[in-house]
């Protein structure tokens, strides 16, 4: 069960691009030793392995709770999105990989956070709104899973539940070209190309659930086709 499988209420109500800046509730959470050696390694490996490109890197607010929402491609997903940032990005992980001795310390340091999966879906949006205003960059996948074919999936409905309790900015983002590169069914990736294009931040937290989801969809069916394009004028 994905922990964003929730239903939404109706409505009809608009988006609002915010200012880069939301207020922080914590000092920022710095880059952890492990966590900038990884990136460095990271950062190399992606751009020779897969010519990693990025747009919108200037959207990131510098400082206070932001929610990075992003399609599903591949166990890349992450590693490609938080390659390229001064702020470390927040996760949510099962309870029990922190309960494997040492990969629980290397996954504390990369700044994972725990859910316990007998709690469900509930537990999970309470987790990620508690980490949203303390001031973490946190990201999710609302489609829940990877993808079986490369394209964009249904985005689920706990997303916007998140979104509305939580109060902060929204970042889109869009990954093209990790499918290619790391589909399920491969045991290890191949060599590609991966571009991805954070958007504009906005402010959701106003509008209804069902209004939530839809615009999320929309925005990743606008940014999906621009992403492919870019990736394919490399050809």
């Amino acid at each position: 069960m994905s922990i964003f499988h929730f239903h939404a209420a109706r409505g009809t109500r608009h988006a609002a691009e915010t200012p880069l800046m939301s207020q922080t509730r914590r000092p920022q959470k710095q880059r952890s030793l492990i966590w900038r050696s990884l990136q460095t390694i990271s950062a190399i490996l992606t751009r020779v392995m897969f010519n990693l490109q990025v747009r919108g890197r200037d959207n990131m607010p510098k400082a206070g709770g932001a929610l990075v929402v992003s399609n599903h491609q591949s166990y890349l997903d992450p590693v490609v999105l938080a390659v390229t940032f001064d702020r470390p990005f927040a996760f949510l992980a099962d309870s029990y990989l922190f309960k494997i001795g040492p990969f629980a310390w290397l996954i504390r340091k990369l700044n994972a956070f725990p859910i316990e999966q007998g709690k469900g879906d509930v537990g999970a949006v309470k987790q990620t709104i508690r980490l949203l205003q303390e001031g973490e960059v946190l990201n999710v996948f609302p489609e829940g899973t990877r993808t079986k074919d490369g394209q964009l999936q249904p985005v689920l409905g706990g997303v916007a539940l998140a979104i509305r309790r939580a109060k902060v900015p929204v970042i889109p983002a869009i990954i093209v070209g990790a499918y290619e590169a790391y589909p399920r069914h491969r045991i290890i990736p191949r060599p590609g190309r991966i571009r991805v294009i954070y958007g504009k931040p906005i402010r959701l937290d106003h509008l209804k659930g069902d209004e939530i989801v839809s615009h999320i969809q929309l925005t990743f069916a606008r940014m999906f086709e621009e992403a492919r394009a870019w990736r394919d004028e490399s050809v």
